[in-house]
């Protein structure tokens, strides 16, 4: 069975640039493994308030966020069998008040600032290896027909582009009928696919939605959406929590935009537009924050 998660995990330095690691209880998936402290993020909550408060709980801590260090993806088969894809949002984060102890009864027990050459002798999780700019061991695969999981309670976790082209145009989507938000324009973007990570989920989702072939040229930020009496796409009632992520996107050289989903998509047409011209249209709240973003950047 395949199931999803996101987590949210923080990077936390002393003045001495040791870094605060916390390992692995037996009640986790990996015991014994040494990882950046934080965990999954709750339905209908922000990452942000997420991983200040798995900061708390598993270190004694009190952190603020400082920045967005990175969004990725991977899967591991977990020991009953089941292939857990998690979506790892990491943040950049500073001590403001508490102290230092471990977590009692929970995924890890112990917490501790290690120098760098103490780093390359511990048992890391593959995630925490790769953010510490260290070799992180590959992803499983699912087997042939694998399911995935299909709980009442859903976390999306979708990648979008806030895409300009040479001229300092926006790339825009205008969401089609029967999808909620119809007719207004929102980013190109959508869910990642199980095993697939962000930056791949958006280059796919550009090339369907506009036939755009961009790069990725770094972070915006993080948004969520809570919607606890959604409607599946089978009209069953489902707790419905999308959690976006932002990234820069560039189009070096523009075509007219084409929506090449099969019939039934979300997209209904995708357009390229001037800032004057985007500001007139019925935004979403990320294409509004993306042509606010756009016009605060320095101009070339």
């Amino acid at each position: 069975m395949k199931i999803r998660r996101v987590g949210a995990y923080g990077i936390c330095r002393d003045g001495s640039g040791r870094v605060l690691l916390a390992r692995n209880s037996a009640l986790s998936s990996f015991p014994g493994l040494w990882t950046l402290p934080g965990g999954g993020v709750e339905q209908g909550e922000h990452p942000d308030d997420a991983v200040v408060r798995e900061f708390g709980e598993e270190t004694g801590f009190r952190v603020r966020v400082d920045a967005l260090h990175a969004v990725t993806a991977d899967v591991f088969r977990l020991p009953g069998g089941e292939l857990e894809h998690t979506d790892r949002i990491v943040y950049d984060v500073s001590v403001t008040g508490g102290s230092l102890r471990p977590e009692a009864d929970g995924t890890t027990e112990t917490v501790e600032w290690v120098t760098e050459a103490q780093i390359t002798q511990l048992g890391l999780m593959p995630f925490t290896a790769v953010m510490l700019g260290l070799p992180g061991s590959e992803s499983d695969k699912p087997d042939e027909g694998e399911e995935l999981s299909r709980p009442a309670r859903v976390q999306r976790f979708g990648a979008y582009g806030v895409t300009t082209d040479p001229n300092g145009r926006i790339l825009l989507t205008r969401i089609a009928e029967g999808y909620p938000g119809a007719g207004r324009w929102h980013l190109p973007g959508g869910g990642t696919d199980h095993g697939e990570t962000p930056e791949a989920a958006l280059v796919r989702e550009l090339a369907e939605e506009t036939s755009q072939n961009g790069r990725v040229t770094g972070l915006v930020g993080v948004s969520h959406r809570h919607d606890p009496a959604a409607f599946g796409p089978e009209g069953v009632p489902i707790d419905w929590h999308v959690i976006r992520v932002l990234f820069r996107v560039r189009v070096d050289r523009p075509t007219e935009p084409v929506v090449a989903e099969e019939a039934g998509g979300s997209t209904a047409e995708a357009r390229w537009f001037t800032l004057d011209e985007a500001r007139r249209l019925d935004l979403t709240e990320p294409a509004a924050t993306a042509v606010a973003r756009i016009e605060a950047e320095p101009r070339r």
